[in-house]
């Protein structure tokens, strides 16, 4: 899981906090070696510069270790203040920021905005990198959406655990996913999840089945195709339940 990989990334095993301890001796005993410890004063610095420089060189900083995804992935923001009712669909959505290991990930999302703190009428997405989050996207065109609904502030933990499953590929049908959305509104959130290819029912329906065991969600949820939206806009109607 992503979640066990970022704190195993982040918890030095033993060995290497023994080999830290016996760096900082050796440290330790370099700047001791080098002249009379009675005679000298906090803070100085006992013995030869150069020998001291050399030990200092000689201590390797260990790289850091990222642990990459399968596939990247871009975080997109649809501004409410920057939308204006004449304006076309999706015109103030913006790229936030792409990445690609476990390590980046928690690096942004442990920095932004969870959904109960966004403004209400905000749309934030997570889509592969690539795809746009929009009806017009050619991986997107041919697709539909699973919805679920709740109360305003209630998403944070199912927003969480969505991209974990989505970036982590836990999803048996994972190269059908597109992305995944949360809208805020007045009186509620909805995270949708978009898929490419809205006529594979049996993709569909398994990834809408995982999906509500992942986050726990007992209430039944609808799949919309994105023609029937475009059509019909709030009268589509769903075409697969679960």
């Amino acid at each position: 899981m992503v979640e066990e990989t970022e704190k195993s990334s982040t918890n030095p095993s033993k060995g290497e906090a023994e080999k830290s301890s016996s760096s900082t001796l050796t440290v330790m005993n370099v700047n001791n070696g080098g002249g009379d410890e009675s005679e000298a004063e906090e803070g100085e610095i006992v013995g030869g510069g150069s020998d001291n420089d050399a030990a200092a060189k000689d201590i390797a900083v260990p790289p850091v270790v990222k642990h990459p995804l399968e596939h990247s992935w871009t975080f997109w923001f649809d501004n409410p203040s920057a939308k204006h009712k004449q304006a076309a669909w999706g015109s103030s959505m913006r790229p936030v920021y792409t990445f690609s290991t476990v390590e980046d990930f928690w690096s942004v999302y442990n920095n932004i905005n969870h959904p109960s703190k966004l403004a209400v009428g905000a749309d934030f997405h997570c889509f592969k990198d690539k795809i746009e989050p929009k009806w017009e996207d050619p991986v997107c065109a041919n697709g539909g959406k699973w919805t679920m609904a709740f109360d305003r502030g209630e998403s944070d933990t199912c927003w969480l655990y969505t991209l974990l499953a989505m970036i982590g590929e836990q999803f048996d049908y994972g190269d059908e996913i597109c992305g995944a959305v949360v809208n805020v509104r007045g009186k509620q959130e909805k995270i949708a999840l978009w898929t490419k290819n809205a006529a594979n029912e049996a993709a569909q329906l398994s990834i809408g089945r995982q999906w509500k065991e992942f986050l726990d969600y007992k209430v039944t949820i609808g799949f919309i195709f994105h023609d029937d939206a475009k059509k019909l806009d709030r009268n589509a109607k769903h075409r697969y339940s679960v």
